[in-house]
């Protein structure tokens, strides 16, 4: 009896649960399909999206190109003609003719200031020794290009204008101005260190008077000879020994004249 209620049992728990265990797949079968024809619908809708986004790229791109294009040929005259100016446009004047101490070009200009002082002596008739300190500003001019070309003594004419002031602190304080053109040679010796000679006749303004000077106008003549030395191309330090001398020539007594031997020192610009 035991063993036919179990098999019983058996029997109708297999006809109870056999529709629930159909039903349960039939639902799971379903959702599979379901997620399935959602998965596909979602790659389609991908596919449909990129190319959507591909062609509207496409599209951007003809549209940006074109303007691109033009933009670059506009910009890149202008790089060429910066570039060609900045080639063309040296970073210094160059103010030899063929290298550092070879010699000015023609034309070349200078602006120097110098300071020095001397002793007076007494000679040529003066009796008095006249110690002068002075200062002065020049203005230069190179007349033309290198001559004695091939000798020693080749170089540049220079016209200077020179205007000087200062005083006179032995034996009587006084004070002295002038304006002189000179002239100077300055010699090419292929190096930083150039020399030169200089002479300049002039008019000058001095409160000195007797027993050596007649009164206030007096001429002056100088000359001098010194050195340059180029620290940069176009700037040059100088040291040169200077002579002096004033009298009115004879207009007016006395006349016995001032002389003065000194120094100078200097700098210069060259453009």
């Amino acid at each position: 009896m035991l063993a036919f209620a179990v098999i019983v049992a058996l029997f109708l728990l297999w006809v109870f649960t056999e529709p629930i265990f159909k039903l349960s797949d039939h639902f799971t079968c379903t959702s599979k399909r379901k997620a399935d024809r959602h998965k596909s619908k979602g790659r389609i809708r991908n596919k449909e999206i990129i190319s959507t986004a591909f062609l509207a790229a496409c599209g951007i791109g003809n549209l940006l190109l074109p303007g691109a294009a033009q933009a670059q040929s506009q910009i890149t005259p202008t790089h060429s003609i910066s570039d060609a100016t900045l080639t063309a446009t040296p970073s210094i004047t160059n103010i030899w003719q063929n290298g550092v101490g070879e010699g000015f070009k023609s034309g070349v200009q200078s602006v120097s200031f110098n300071v020095g002082a001397g002793y007076g002596a007494e000679i040529f008739g003066s009796e008095q020794s006249h110690d002068l300190a002075l200062v002065s500003l020049a203005y230069g001019y190179m007349l033309g290009p290198v001559v004695g070309k091939g000798h020693w003594y080749r170089g540049n004419w220079e016209l200077r204008g020179e205007l000087f002031s200062g005083a006179q602190f032995s034996p009587t304080t006084e004070s002295l101005v002038g304006l002189t053109p000179h002239l100077r040679y300055n010699f090419a010796t292929g190096t930083r260190w150039i020399p030169y000679v200089d002479a300049g006749a002039g008019v000058s303004a001095t409160s000195i008077g007797p027993p050596d000077l007649s009164g206030t106008f007096e001429f002056n003549l100088q000359a001098a000879t010194g050195v340059r030395w180029f620290i940069r191309d176009n700037l040059a330090l100088s040291v040169e020994a200077h002579y002096l001398h004033m009298s009115c020539a004879g207009i007016h007594p006395p006349n016995q004249g001032l002389n003065n031997f000194g120094g100078f020192v200097g700098i210069g610009w060259f453009f």
